[in-house]
Formats: structure tokens, C-alpha cells, sequence
């Protein structure tokens, strides 16, 4: 737990989906005996680079058969809590929040307005963003 704990500050989450994938890529490579093959130091080279981040310290708390971290430090963690301070214009600009809505949403809309091109009623309904404004 305490190196998942890290991994969870020093590593970005397309990293850790892929060290994911590895993993199970590596379990496959064992079952078929192919060990000792390229695809093994593929992903060897993937994993050593990504692991260079992830040291730092972990504070576990055990009680009654349980443990649970408590703490995590690290000097390559990419959570900053001065650069996670949304008020800060030069580290975030939260106008850029619009366009990656805009961005992410975009399957999402494109498929609404197929269904709506063939005939079909949208399932998505448009929202109603007037109690959200501000007075």
C-alpha cells in the first residue's frame, strides 16, 4: 500500500492506467513462458523510466489488523498545494476549464446531434444553466 500511496502523487494518470496494463501484460509473459524474450525488456525499460519519480516517505497507521496510510511526501509528487490554490492566475487560469469542457464534451455532443439528424430525439436534453448564474 505504502508504494501505491506514492505512485498516487508522483505518477500522471495515463502513466499509471499504462504501468496497469504492463502489469497484466507482464502476467501474460510469465504464463507463456516467454520471459526471456524483448517484449519482457520493452517493458522493463517502460517501467524503469517511470519508477524514477516514485520515492518519498509514506506514513502508515496499523491498528487491529488494519493498515492505512496517513501521510505521503515526496519530492517528486505532482500534487503542489500552492499550485492546487485555484486563485492563482499564473499557475491556472480557470477560463482554460471552458475549453476543456468544450474539448471532452465534444463526443458527446457529436452524438447528440447524429441522433437528432436521423430522425431521432437527442437523450441528452439541454441543460438549463440559468440557476447557476450569479446575480
Amino acid at each position: 500500500r505504502a508504494f501505491v500511496g506514492l505512485e498516487s502523487i508522483t505518477l500522471d494518470k495515463q502513466t499509471l492506467h499504462l504501468k496497469d496494463m504492463i502489469g497484466l501484460k507482464y502476467a501474460e509473459l510469465v504464463y507463456n513462458g516467454m520471459w526471456y524474450t524483448r517484449i519482457r525488456e520493452s517493458l522493463d525499460a517502460f517501467v524503469q523510466v517511470a519508477m524514477r519519480t516514485v520515492t518519498g516517505v509514506v506514513r502508515l497507521k496499523l491498528y487491529k489488523g488494519n493498515i492505512t496510510i496517513v501521510g505521503r511526501k515526496s519530492d517528486y509528487s505532482l500534487y503542489r498545494e500552492d499550485y492546487a490554490s485555484f486563485g492563482e492566475e499564473d499557475v491556472y487560469n480557470q477560463k482554460d476549464a471552458h475549453g476543456f469542457i468544450q474539448l471532452f464534451g465534444l463526443p458527446l455532443k457529436v452524438e447528440a446531434l447524429l441522433a437528432q439528424e436521423g430522425g431521432g430525439k437527442s437523450r441528452y436534453a439541454k441543460p438549463d444553466y440559468d440557476h447557476f448564474k450569479r446575480d
